[in-house]
C-alpha cells in the first residue's frame, strides 16, 4: 500500500532531521503535531541538497546535484518519489501550495555553491540569503499559517528576517569551516582571513537589525508554531551573544557552540515565555 510507503519517507524526513541538527529537531518537536511533520519534510529536502555541495568531497558533485534537482522537479509532477525524502517533501509542496519559485530560488543558490566562492557585493550576498534562507522561512511559515494567504503576506516580510538572521549567524559560526574546508567568503567588503572587531561588529549589527523584525514577526504567530520557532530565535539569539564576545580573531579559528546544558536553559525560558505570552 501506497500509504506505507508515504509513511516510511515522512519518517526518513524526521530521521534527516532529528540526525543532523539536535538544535532545530528540539525546535521543531516544540511545534503542533498538526504541523511538525511538514516542517520535516522540508528539512530533509534543503539537507539533502546542502549536503550535496558541502560535504559529498570526492564524488561528482554536479552530476549528483542535477540528478537530485531533476528527481525533485518529477516528484512534484508526479507526486510521487522512490526517493522517500523528495516523496515527503512533494506531499508537503502539494498540501500548502508552496509556490515553485521558493524550492527553486533554494536550488539556485546551492547550485551558486558548487562553483562560486566569493560573494563581492551587496547585491550577490542578498540574492544569496534569500535563495539559502529566506525561501525556506517562507517554505515553513505557508506550513505555520496552514495555507492561509493572507496569514502568510502579512508575516512574510518578517519570516524572511529571520530567516536571513539564522543564516548569517550561521556564517559567521562556521567562518573557518567555510574559509579554510570550502574556501568561501560569503560576507561582502570584509577580509576574513584577518576578520577585526570594525567588521564583525557592522555584521553583528545587522544580523541584530534581521532579529528585531523576526521577532515582531514570532508574536504574531499562530500558537501551533510560536514555542518551536521563539526557541531557535532563542537559541541563535544566545549564539550571537557568544559570537558577540568572542574576540574576532578567535571566531576565525575555532567553532562557536552553545553548550547542551545552556539549551536546556533556553528551552525552559522559551517555554516559561510563551506559556505566559510574553512573546
Amino acid at each position: 500500500m501506497k500509504s506505507l510507503f508515504d509513511t516510511v519517507s515522512r519518517d526518513c524526513s524526521k530521521l534527516v532531521t532529528n540526525s543532523y541538527s539536535t538544535s532545530f529537531s528540539i525546535a521543531t518537536k516544540l511545534l503542533a503535531p498538526s504541523i511538525r511533520q511538514d516542517i520535516y519534510n522540508i528539512y530533509g529536502f534543503v539537507r539533502f541538497a546542502d549536503e550535496i555541495v558541502d560535504t559529498f568531497h570526492g564524488y561528482n558533485k554536479e552530476i549528483l546535484f542535477k540528478d537530485f534537482q531533476k528527481q525533485m522537479y518529477e516528484a512534484i509532477e508526479q507526486k510521487i518519489s522512490l526517493n522517500p525524502i523528495l516523496n515527503s517533501f512533494q506531499e508537503t509542496v502539494h498540501k500548502y501550495n508552496i509556490e515553485s519559485h521558493l524550492y527553486e530560488s533554494f536550488m539556485d543558490s546551492m547550485e551558486k555553491d558548487l562553483h562560486k566562492s566569493n560573494y563581492l557585493t551587496q547585491e550577490e550576498y542578498e540574492a544569496y540569503i534569500y535563495g539559502s534562507a529566506d525561501v525556506v522561512g517562507l517554505m515553513c511559515l505557508k506550513v505555520f499559517v496552514k495555507g492561509d494567504h493572507e496569514a502568510y503576506e502579512a508575516l512574510k516580510d518578517d519570516a524572511m528576517k529571520l530567516g536571513s538572521a539564522f543564516q548569517k549567524v550561521n556564517f559567521l559560526r562556521d567562518l573557518k569551516a567555510d574559509c579554510e574546508d570550502l574556501e568561501r567568503s560569503y560576507f561582502p567588503n570584509a577580509n576574513l582571513d584577518c576578520l577585526d572587531e570594525e567588521t564583525k561588529h557592522k555584521i553583528i549589527t545587522e544580523i541584530d537589525a534581521d532579529f528585531q523584525a523576526g521577532l515582531r514577526g514570532i508574536a504574531k504567530l499562530p500558537v501551533e508554531a510560536k514555542l518551536g520557532v521563539y526557541t531557535a530565535y532563542i537559541y541563535y539569539s544566545k549564539l550571537l551573544q557568544k559570537l558577540k564576545n568572542t574576540p574576532s580573531l578567535e571566531i576565525k579559528n575555532r567553532r562557536i557552540r552553545v553548550p547542551n546544558y545552556q539549551k536546556a536553559s533556553l528551552l525552559a525560558r522559551s517555554y516559561i515565555s510563551c506559556r505566559f505570552n510574553l512573546v
